[in-house]
């Protein structure tokens, strides 16, 4: 049986911690008062932080060719727009989702 968590106040109380905040978003529900919050401000990451992503995301892919005909590419396009990601990326997320559904039945060394 599903538990119903009761009704957060808006405006929303102010936190002294991030732990309090979680403690009370884990009791109560924001959804008849999300259209009245404010909207956040995105988070800026540090210029360290950034660039530690981008080399960490470019040292672990490797440039390979391969050879697609163009009707399947315009689709992946299109799929991918549709999802808000970039056509590699979903190529990509393909690729990985078919390498782990033949290895569970494969018997690899």
């Amino acid at each position: 049986m599903k538990k119903t968590l009761p009704l957060a106040s808006a405006p929303l109380p102010q936190f002294a911690s991030d732990e309090a905040a979680a403690e009370y978003f884990a009791s109560h529900s924001v959804a008849g008062v999300w259209d009245q919050l404010p909207a956040a401000e995105p988070g800026k990451l540090s210029r360290t932080l950034t660039k530690s992503i981008q080399e960490r995301r470019l040292a672990r892919k490797a440039p390979i060719s391969i050879r697609l005909d163009p009707e399947q590419i315009v689709a992946a396009k299109r799929i991918a727009s549709a999802k808000s990601v970039g056509y590699q990326t979903q190529l990509r997320m393909w690729i990985a989702e078919g390498i782990r559904r033949e290895g569970k039945g494969a018997r690899l060394p």
